[in-house]
């Protein structure tokens, strides 16, 4: 059983991991890590032994299809719909910013 992780990057990255059904190593290689080393590397970045590059975090998150933010926002809620708004056009999201000014 792996380890739990100990930050909430490292939570928010198993999270869309898993929900993407893609495994560490692939995952890992899918952002240009060394196929050797890629499955220990997000493992750590999971765990939070190692906290990765902001470069890296970005490849991360477009190789699983969420927003970079998503990884370091606090709050549940917020990071909900920051994967629900991240899938609109910008046309609507200048309509839902519009509607809550």
């Amino acid at each position: 059983m792996s380890k739990a992780p100990q930050n909430l990057f490292g939570k928010r990255l198993r999270e869309a991991r898993l929900k993407a059904s893609i495994p560490q190593d692939k995952l890992g290689v899918l952002i240009g890590i060394d196929e050797m080393s890629s499955s220990a590397r997000i493992s750590r970045y999971e765990t939070g032994i190692h906290a990765p590059p902001f470069e890296i975090a970005m490849r991360l998150a477009e190789a699983l299809g969420v927003p970079t933010a998503y990884f370091y926002c606090e709050e549940e809620i917020l990071a909900e719909l920051l994967l629900v708004l991240s899938k609109k056009s910008p046309d609507k999201l200048y309509e839902l910013k519009s509607q809550l000014e």
